[in-house]
């Protein structure tokens, strides 16, 4: 929690590509939480940070404060500091960003009894598909994922060129939603981190 008492917010960029399209949705977004009010939100992209696909030998499950790559170090600060993570992810091949795979990876403790949601886009499916995956991966890894959350399908007709949308009524209504929901249990597990740590073995 930050000091006006607000809930800090990490929307973190997924794709890492040339071209990519994530911080235009990215950028929406943000700008959805603030007009919320209950967050401080920090954009997070990944092109920023370099994401080694080769990972430590002990896994960050085993060895929380295990050493990582210097250039990480902002990453790992950013992730830790937030009350809950939107996820802007589009799918590639059916699946998640390796990017996305990799940075989450990475880390353990971080992702720990947090709220996660998700906005997704692509051609057809509207990151759905990516979505579904990373509600395993996140699981897997003591984070609660919340139940709703903003799809774009084809997204190149729903965003006008200066990135925003041309009929903002019905995402401006499903990022609300989202946004009560991660309001609600990040209240909640930020609460219940600062009582007793989560078991989890």
């Amino acid at each position: 929690m930050s000091e006006n008492n607000t809930l800090r917010l990490a929307v973190l960029v997924g794709s890492v590509r040339e071209g990519r399209f994530g911080p235009v949705v990215a950028k929406w977004f943000a700008e959805q939480a603030e007009q919320h009010g209950r967050f401080t939100v920090d954009v997070v992209d990944l092109a920023d940070t370099p994401l080694p696909l080769e990972l430590p030998p002990v896994p960050p499950a085993m060895d929380p404060g295990m050493d990582r790559p210097a250039g990480m170090a902002e990453l790992t600060r950013r992730l830790e500091a937030a009350d809950a993570v939107v996820v802007v992810t589009p799918d590639y091949n059916r699946s998640f960003p390796a990017s996305l795979k990799a940075a989450i990876d990475w880390h353990y403790t971080e992702w720990q009894a947090k709220a996660i949601g998700f906005v997704g886009y692509s051609g057809a499916s509207g990151g759905l598909l990516a979505i579904e995956q990373l509600r395993q991966v996140f699981n897997e890894l003591h984070a609660h994922t919340v139940r709703d959350y903003v799809s774009f399908p084809r997204y190149y007709e729903l965003f006008a060129p200066d990135g925003t949308l041309r009929e903002p009524e019905g995402p401006g209504g499903a990022a609300k939603v989202l946004l009560d929901q991660l309001e609600w249990w990040a209240t909640a597990l930020n609460e219940a981190r600062r009582a007793r740590p989560l078991v989890t073995s």
